[in-house]
């Protein structure tokens, strides 16, 4: 199959400000990503292999926890790329196909994210946003697409996209599968951030090599082979977007903090 791959397109980042601090899965109020520029996020990953599952047996529930210094850091953009659709489907549990009830199969993955505002030093929550999400399947196929550039026609399905409204502290929660992969791109989740006051950012998600070989090893998406691009391959991938694993039940789970640029 013949899969498109996106245009590159980079918005250059301010100076960044360190703060001092760590970040946990519950932390709240802060961007960029966890680890300085010079080490990739996803550094740290699991030492076992997860076994496939249905992940909707894990049912993902915004959280509301005590603020944690973190690095304050603007989040690079990235392409939005060919497949955003504008579902306006509110739901954390992004796995199933609301037009038919199915599931989608894979290793459950729960992402934690939280969107601050950058203004210098200063990283302040974005609540009331609204944060979009949105993937291929294990096979490397987006829903709701009418064909062509080696996707399949799956217009009027909506698997693996939803949003939701950031808390008081700007978190949101969201209950997936790790994402497939297609001809041309490393494996990468896509997605987006709209305020009330009209601010529009997005950008894209990306996982240690260590992970995605240990994912891919098993059905559904060894039946897809390895991937035919790496990060290091990739036209799009940043170190800055590794988003750090750690192993949860049969899957895993990981937050990453977005900054938007205040100005």
């Amino acid at each position: 199959m013949t899969k498109q791959t996106d245009p590159k397109r980079r918005i250059s980042r301010r100076e960044t400000l360190v703060l001092m601090g760590g970040a946990a899965l519950a932390v709240t109020v802060g961007c960029g990503d966890d680890s300085p520029s010079e080490t990739p996020a996803g550094s740290a990953t699991a030492t076992s292999t997860p076994q496939r599952t249905t992940a909707a047996t894990t049912t993902a529930s915004t959280q509301t926890a005590t603020a944690a210094p973190v690095s304050c850091v603007v989040t690079p953009e990235e392409t939005e790329g060919p497949y955003f659709v504008d579902e306006m489907l509110n739901r954390s549990d992004i796995t199933s196909d609301p037009t038919d009830g199915s599931v989608k199969e894979g290793v459950p993955l729960r992402l934690t994210l939280t969107v601050s505002s950058v203004n210098g030093a200063t990283c302040t929550p974005v609540a009331g946003a609204n944060v979009d999400m949105w993937h291929c399947d294990a096979d490397g196929v987006y829903s709701d697409v009418s064909g062509g550039a080696g996707q399949p026609d799956t217009t009027g399905q909506k698997f693996l996209r939803g949003y939701q409204v950031s808390d008081q502290n700007g978190q949101v929660v969201f209950q997936t599968i790790f994402p497939g992969w297609y001809s041309g791109r490393t494996p990468h989740i896509h997605f987006k951030v709209r305020t009330n006051d009209g601010l529009e950012f997005t950008s894209q998600l990306f996982f240690d090599d260590a992970i995605i070989d240990a994912v891919y090893a098993q059905a559904p998406y060894s039946e897809n082979g390895a991937a035919d691009t790496t990060n290091a391959t990739d036209n799009i991938f940043s170190s800055d977007l590794v988003v750090s694993l750690t192993e949860e039940g049969e899957g895993y789970a990981g937050a990453f903090h977005v900054g938007m640029n205040a100005a």
